[in-house]
Order: C-alpha cells, then structure tokens, then sequence
C-alpha cells in the first residue's frame, strides 16, 4: 500500500493511474455526496443517528410505519430533496464520458449521477432511488410528485392501482433482498476493470464491499478518496485522504 501524505504527489498518481489504465469503475459511496449537503447515515450526527431505519419487513407489516416512512420522506429529513452534483459528480461523469470509466458503481441512492450527465444504464445502484416509487409486486413504476400529493391530501398512500400491491420508496431497505441484477451488473463489471476507484465509501457495509476486495483479487489496481481511513486501506495501491470534489477536479485536469 502507498498512502501518500502529500496531496500533489498522490494526485499525481492518481492522474497517472487513470492515464494508464484501459478500464476503470468507480464506486461511490456518501462521501461524495455529503460535498452536495446530503448527510451521510452512519456516521455520527448522521441520520441513523437521529431517527430509528424502518425495516423492510415492518414497511410491509404495519400500515402506520408505511405512513412514518412515508412522512419522513416528504419532510425531506433524509435531506436528498434540492440537492445538486458537486465537483467530484462531474469529474466522475467525465470519465465516463471519455470512455475511460465503463461506469459508476453507487450506494447512494440521489440519483446525482445521472444529474450530472451519466447515462442511466451506466449508473449501477446497488441500493436503490430515492426519486421515485415502484410497486412491490408488479414493479409498476411511480413518481413520487403524484405520491406526494396523494399523501398530504390524505395522510396516506394507497396500494397499487395496477395491481393492488404495496407502493414503496424504490430503495433498498435494511432487511430488504438486494437487487439481483444491479449486482450481478457490478460483480461483472468488477471482473473486468483494471482499475477500481473507490470514492467516498467507508467500505464497511456489505456485500456491496465485496467489489473492492474482489477487484484487487483478480489483479486491478485499487485506489480509495475518502476523507477518513477505511478498513481497506492497507491493501489499497493509493490511498488518499481528502475532498472527492477537490481530488478529482485536479486528477483529471490537464
């Protein structure tokens, strides 16, 4: 591992490492976002520290923790709702843009990606959107303006009008299964890079951390912006303490 003090010098190779490579996917986690004022959840201070996560399996049992959910979510106490991409979002749709990042492997669920010019088929989210609603069941698709209003006119939101089944939040809840195909998507494009870059995960929450791990294993290089260190650290090739924006902006500058 290289865990480089000297900001210049380690975006530097940074710079150099993503020259180099063919084949790169970035995975982000909150700390690219929390530059765009989204609070992270685990983190102390953080939302899980100030409200209790509503279970999937309690989302589906319980007609008032539906409406809890619901109400936390048009109250904005998540903190997604007005949020814009920062300059770590941008620099990660220009290497996609380029051709140099095949795509971007996220646990955030804000939708910033795609905001800031990522194709969506090139946005792989392992746990979900924030910005819209699907049914349970049929998987109909819903947006969360007509839900909203729905929900401030009646205190509720009502089951599917396809199919009766239960509307929720298209997230990933604690509890909830992980979506197959985004994570197949991630396991293949993990096999194929050569250059993992981690920015702004904290790496502790799996099976999502796994990419990383498997990365390294099958001979990509591995590199991680995060402010904090992770418990991936030692293993990484270049570590780099410090701002996503800040990082990035410089190490795809010319």
């Amino acid at each position: 591992m290289d865990t480089v003090p000297d900001v210049p010098d380690s975006i530097a190779q940074l710079r150099d490492l993503i020259r180099n490579r063919r084949r790169v996917v970035a995975f982000t986690g909150a700390g690219i976002s929390t530059e765009s004022g989204i609070p992270d959840f685990r983190s102390p201070g953080g939302v899980w520290s100030k409200m209790q996560p509503i279970y999937y399996q309690e989302f589906i049992a319980s007609e008032n923790k539906r409406r809890e959910a619901w109400g936390r979510r048009f109250d904005n106490r998540d903190g997604w709702v007005g949020a814009r991409p920062n300059r770590g979002h941008y620099a990660v749709a220009s290497l996609v843009e380029s051709g140099k990042a095949t795509c971007v492997i996220t646990q955030n669920v804000d939708n910033l990606h795609q905001d800031s010019g990522v194709p969506e088929h090139k946005v792989i989210e392992l746990h979900g959107n924030a910005t819209y609603a699907k049914c349970l069941s049929c998987e109909v698709r819903f947006e969360l303006a007509a839900i909203e209003q729905e929900f401030r006119a009646t205190g509720d939101v009502g089951p599917c009008k396809a199919c009766g089944g239960i509307v929720k939040s298209a997230t990933i809840s604690f509890g909830q299964q992980m979506p197959a195909l985004p994570m197949r998507r991630a396991h293949e494009e993990t096999l194929a890079c050569d250059l993992f870059l981690v920015l702004g995960s904290s790496l502790s929450v799996f099976p999502a951390a796994d990419f990383p791990l498997l990365a390294k294993r099958r001979g990509a290089a591995l590199v991680i912006v995060n402010r904090d260190p992770t418990e991936m650290d030692d293993i990484a090739d270049l570590v780099i303490h410090g701002g996503i924006g800040d990082t990035m902006s410089a190490a795809i500058s010319d």
